[in-house]
């Protein structure tokens, strides 16, 4: 706390935009953990050790140098070492390090949540009310390395700690960008189905990322990254949204199109739009009672 005021140190330097883009739009901000001690390489290899050791799962990686922006991340070929040794050896490893949910660890957990209610404060929104999961993730990133384009379903705070990278960021309503097709295969059936296009790569926003600044990625805005000649360390605050209203309504068009019909886009008919939401919810939950072994 500081002797003066009492308080904690503030994390995220506060904007007009957090309220006016929040999850519509992406908007660049500015934070204060640039040089933040947890995040020295020997700290987050504790992290990593850590992880591994108990929480397999949360702990992803590939490596290679020739790893392109339309790389789908199912067709990355197989890991040539251990992630300890990219970790150790990360400056010419050509890794991409994730460390998922890095808020089980209590230090991490502690700056996490300081994170998450300074953002809740700017947003104005309580994120307890509209969150399904959520993620301190970690990622460590070697020199000159690409992370492919892609959408998420996270609603995403990217806070850049150490080296710069540049990250380019579509808009999601284009769909010349993000076709209809490739939501409904994604919030479906296939995570890597949306596709660069490397004709439309103008339309992107590009936001410059250097250790105390960040960007906000709505949930499924198209993006890709180029990191630097250095290693990349940067956190991202991010939860999965209750994303039924969302998801739903892009199931029941995939279905809807897989019968060889051609539905309707969101805003057409909101009857028809809540009738899709509606319709698909109670397959959804259905199953999930058959699975449980509660229905007869």
């Amino acid at each position: 706390m500081s002797p003066e005021t009492g308080q904690k140190k503030q994390l995220i330097q506060p904007g007009d935009e957090f309220r006016e883009k929040f999850d519509r739009m992406p908007f660049q901000f500015f934070h204060g953990l640039a040089d933040h001690p947890l995040f020295t390489l020997p700290r987050l290899l504790e992290l990593a050790k850590t992880t591994k050791e108990t929480r397999p799962k949360d702990l992803y990686y590939d490596a290679g140098k020739d790893i392109g922006i339309g790389q789908r991340w199912d067709k990355i070929g197989p890991k040539p070492f251990p992630v300890d040794e990219a970790l150790h050896r990360i400056e010419n490893s050509g890794a991409w390090v994730t460390l998922h949910q890095a808020q089980k660890d209590p230090e991490y957990g502690e700056l996490f949540y300081a994170c998450m209610r300074e953002f809740e404060k700017l947003t104005g929104v309580d994120f307890s009310r509209m969150m399904r999961v959520e993620d301190a993730l970690i990622f460590i990133t070697s020199p000159n390395r690409v992370t492919p384009y892609h959408i998420d379903r996270e609603c995403n705070f990217l806070l850049q700690i150490r080296g710069e990278k540049t990250i380019y960021i579509f808009d999601r309503n284009d769909r010349e960008v993000l076709p209809e097709t490739e939501i409904e295969r994604f919030w479906s059936v296939d995570n890597n189905a949306a596709t660069y296009k490397p004709h439309l790569q103008d339309r992107a926003t590009t936001y410059r990322l250097a250790p105390g600044n960040g960007v906000h990625i709505p949930v499924n805005n198209p993006h890709w990254v180029k990191n630097d000649d250095n290693v990349s360390i940067s956190l991202s605050v991010n939860f999965t949204p209750k994303d039924s209203y969302r998801a739903n309504f892009y199931r029941a068009n995939f279905g809807l199109r897989k019968l060889g019909l051609n539905p309707r886009s969101e805003g057409q008919s909101p009857f028809v739009d809540s009738m899709k939401r509606r319709t698909v919810g109670a397959i959804v939950r259905a199953k999930k009672l058959v699975q449980s072994g509660k229905a007869s």
